[in-house]
């Protein structure tokens, strides 16, 4: 999702920092010289780790080169996809072991060979950065980057960097069009790092925020449950960045002081908690991230951020302690210490405690008591679950308790097995939003999980937004979502539903939300039917004072099993009392001037 993904950095295992614990010892090719080869005769090609560029970054290559000739090649993440005439920019560490400095010949090439831009940079005696520009000369969805020392001698090479154009033109950015269409869902905030990812396998992988921000040079790189390397190139600053250029609000998630429950250390589960002597420092640490966030620039970490090029706050309003965690007496005891610490010195800052990863049992209960005991301001609900319990559950929130915690469903997803999106869940996850906009009072923020896979390296189905290395691929999913954040709203307004047939599965398929939005006055009106057959609605507006007849219409359909659908848009004539058709497996909008 980040490294070959939404981070736009084209070059894989940049700073030689692959290990086999990645992949726990799994794949023996995936070490320091993973995505690396040498290319010609005379040279010879190892890894090292005396005297680093940074102790966070320990390996580096070095060429050993007795004649000049060979390159070394980096393959990219599944290639390096260039657009002719677009301009590519890099950079490489290097440090002269023996010899003379010299310069290093640095080609994009294609899969046949041919070179498509060149250009050169200098060595240097101590490790020092070398910038330089490439311009392909044609398209290459599989691209190679080629690194040529043009004299004899012992050469070490260190962060081998590559980026397109990124998104709003950040330095250290992410991809365009990634990003672009994440925006395009116009998110009201989005969770980081999110999932396990956050909590991480065992203690010593818990994901630490200090260590993703600075020079990517000096940014500790470290694997992830899932599996796979994680660079640390998108790091808090870019997800910062990355949600004031979308106009979403922050939502960065913390470890309460305790690993995943699914950590493999020691043999499996939850394995404990970080020492409660080490945990005044912890929670220092997440007291930090929010001076970070926020901080005048003359504090530290408020400074930090300045020189990273952004020196007004970034408005941090939440943060999210624990990720789906057990709750035990370890977590609890750690939990508690830093919700009182933050309520203490950040009081302006809404804490979202956990309840487990589902919807109920033990974890989700005593998750709940927790919360009702230090009147957490707001608790993250985890579920995944089948359509049908989506639609059978349109009242799940009706009965809770309005004067306990707010719900974040941090969450969520119309889950079959093995299955990717298709528009049958995609539609009952628009008539679970519709309950959900109804109890916005108590939820007061949703987001689908996971976001973002990369095809051929997934995991996980079913995922909102697919792609590879040349196009994005949304999915039903997306456009539902993307709906309900174009057409929000701000406002909730009651209405009744009557539906002609009375039988429990008939009713259950359709649903309706209306909402206003109080700038531009629209009455957003949401509709879904996931009936496998048309329905005639009458639509009564009495009350209403509608200012323009003719309203806008967007229309989403097709069949059960559609994977790829677009919503059309028409205008059509309104009034007090007017008809609309529902089509068979649809979801309906109609935006009215009011």
């Amino acid at each position: 999702a980040a490294d070959g993904g939404l981070y736009a950095e084209l070059i894989q295992n940049r700073g030689f920092e692959y290990a086999p614990g990645d992949k726990e010892g799994r794949d023996k090719n995936w070490n320091s010289l993973h995505s690396w080869s040498l290319n010609g005769a005379q040279t010879s090609f190892v890894i090292d780790s005396a005297n680093p560029l940074h102790p966070n970054n320990a390996h580096y290559a070095v060429l050993d080169i007795k004649v000049p000739g060979a390159s070394l090649v980096n393959a990219g993440f599944d290639g390096i996809p260039v657009k002719k005439g677009m301009s590519y920019t890099g950079s490489v560490f290097t440090r002269q072991l023996a010899g003379k400095t010299s310069a290093i010949e640095i080609s994009l090439v294609d899969s046949t060979g041919k070179i498509l831009s060149q250009t050169i940079v200098n060595t240097a005696v101590k490790w020092e950065n070398a910038a330089f520009s490439l311009t392909p000369s044609a398209d290459a969805p599989n691209a190679r980057l080629e690194l040529k020392p043009l004299s004899a001698g012992k050469l070490a090479i260190d962060m081998v960097s590559l980026f397109p154009q990124t998104f709003k033109s950040r330095k250290n950015g992410l991809r365009n069009d990634l990003a672009q269409t994440i925006a395009d869902m116009r998110p009201r905030f989005v969770r980081f790092p999110g999932g396990c990812v956050a909590h991480g396998d065992g203690i010593e992988n818990i994901y630490r925020w200090q260590n993703t921000i600075g020079p990517v040079e000096t940014r500790k790189p470290q694997r992830n449950l899932w599996g796979y390397h994680q660079t640390a190139g998108l790091g808090y600053f870019e997800y910062f960045q990355f949600c004031e250029d979308i106009g979403a609000i922050p939502v960065p998630v913390v470890a309460a002081g305790v690993p995943c429950q699914n950590s493999g250390t020691g043999g499996g589960g939850q394995q404990g908690g970080i020492p409660m002597n080490e945990m005044n420092e912890y929670v220092q640490e997440v007291i930090d991230l929010v001076e970070y966030a926020n901080g005048d620039i003359n504090t530290k970490w408020g400074k930090k951020r300045a020189e990273a090029g952004h020196p007004k706050p970034f408005n941090l309003k939440y943060i999210g302690i624990g990720n789906e965690d057990l709750i035990t007496d370890i977590f609890e005891e750690r939990f508690t210490m830093i919700f009182n610490a933050m309520k203490k010195k950040h009081p302006e800052i809404t804490v979202i405690g956990t309840v487990g990863p589902f919807f109920e049992g033990t974890d989700y209960e005593e998750g709940w008591e927790l919360a009702d005991k230090l009147g957490v301001p707001s608790v993250d609900e985890h579920y995944y679950q089948t359509p049908g319990w989506f639609i059978n559950n349109q009242n799940f929130y009706d009965k809770y308790d309005r004067s306990k915690s707010k719900v974040y469903l941090g969450e969520y997803a119309a889950h079959l097995p093995g299955r990717v999106s298709t528009l049958e869940t995609a539609l009952a996850e628009a008539i679970y939003l519709a309950s959900l906009e109804r109890n916005g009072d108590v939820v007061t923020m949703a987001s689908y999980a996971p976001l973002l896979a990369k095809e051929g390296h997934t995991q996980w189905n079913p995922d909102l937004i697919y792609f590879n290395n040349s196009e994005v691929k949304p999915t039903a999913g997306y456009e539902v979502q993307k709906l309900y954040g174009l057409h929000a709203g701000d406002q909730y307004i009651p209405g009744t539903l009557t539906v002609s047939n009375k039988e429990d599965a008939v009713q259950k398929r359709i649903a309706v939300s209306v909402v206003r939005d109080t700038k531009s006055g629209d009455l957003i009106i949401k509709m879904i039917n996931l009936l496998p057959v048309a329905v005639n609605t009458t639509i009564n507006l009495a009350g209403v004072n509608i200012l323009n007849k003719e309203a806008m219409k967007l229309l989403l359909t097709g069949k059960p099993t559609d994977k790829k659908i677009f919503t059309v848009g028409s205008q059509i004539n309104v009034s007090e009392n007017f008809v609309s058709l529902l089509p068979a497996y649809s979801f309906t909008i109609l935006r009215i001037k009011s």
